[in-house]
């Protein structure tokens, strides 16, 4: 369970930066892609043993993290285009309802818990993430010309969770976590230095130091939010149901907590409803297990 708890935290800390980053005009493709080598950086920081590229390119996980870190950089253009084109709510709905792909496969897959307590539970779940993300009494619109991308932030996001379990149930091992993590993000690295590079050439990229601050500043609670949580997916006594529902919620939670505090943000009645369905959702799975 500690894990899972430093998991939210990380991610909590990701949406603190995040906002601070529109608050000083932070170029965010140059962050995130700084944010990447620091995440990679950290997982082999953290490995045990010295990092052999003839041993992780042999390992059954090798490939999947390749995939992986594209996916990851591809679904964060995704969400930054879905964000101009749709409003952050929209964003933000796609991204969490995104854990009902994981939890459908748990179920389905690796034949994990059902009970009805934990079913409403995640009904509830996905309605909170809905009411909390909204910012205007009118709801969440999006046009059709426009649904595709949110639909494929909806889709990425779920891929990677889903793949997260896969990788760590069949293929990584206990002392692999780190490097595992850091092949990930070093991929995700590879393709947004590419990027930078090609803005470079045509002459659309000023590099600034504050850029690479602020994703020095990101970089190493990404890296320990997918840290913590493939450590969270190991608890024996936890569904990845389970996890990816009481984390996904509780973040949003969290993170809501955190912009009332930090950055004096109002919330709506439709807000509010959503944070007590998502108090009651995290207590109605937890106690399903």
């Amino acid at each position: 369970m500690i894990y899972l708890i430093l998991s939210v935290l990380a991610s909590t800390l990701i949406f603190i930066i995040f906002k601070l980053f529109s608050k000083y005009n932070v170029d965010t493709l140059q962050a995130i892609i700084i944010n990447y080598i620091v995440a990679s950086i950290s997982g082999i920081i953290a490995y045990s043993e010295p990092v052999d590229m003839g041993y992780v390119s042999n390992q059954g996980w090798f490939y999947g993290a390749i995939v992986l870190g594209i996916i990851f950089i591809s679904v964060f253009n995704l969400m930054a285009i879905t964000t101009q084109k749709s409003g952050l709510s929209v964003a933000a709905v796609a991204t969490k309802m995104s854990l009902a792909i994981p939890i459908i496969f748990g179920i389905f897959v690796y034949n994990e818990s059902t009970g009805t307590l934990k079913i409403i539970g995640i009904i509830i779940a996905l309605v909170a993430v809905y009411l909390t993300s909204m910012k205007s009494a009118e709801g969440i619109s999006i046009s059709k010309k426009n649904l595709i991308f949110p639909l494929l932030v909806f889709i990425g996001s779920g891929i990677i969770d889903t793949s997260l379990k896969f990788f760590e149930t069949h293929y990584v091992a206990e002392n692999d976590v780190p490097v595992f993590s850091a092949t990930i993000f070093g991929f995700a690295a590879i393709i947004g230095v590419f990027t930078l590079i090609y803005k470079r050439i045509k002459g659309t990229l000023t590099l600034s130091l504050k850029n690479c601050v602020a994703g020095i500043g990101l970089g190493i609670p990404n890296y320990f939010s997918i840290y913590f949580i493939i450590k969270a997916l190991r608890y024996e006594n936890m569904d990845s149901s389970t996890v990816f529902t009481i984390n996904n919620v509780a973040i949003l939670l969290v993170s809501t907590i955190a912009g009332i505090i930090f950055f004096k943000e109002r919330l709506i009645l439709k807000n509010w409803i959503g944070i007590v369905l998502a108090i009651l959702s995290i207590i109605m799975v937890a106690f399903s297990v």
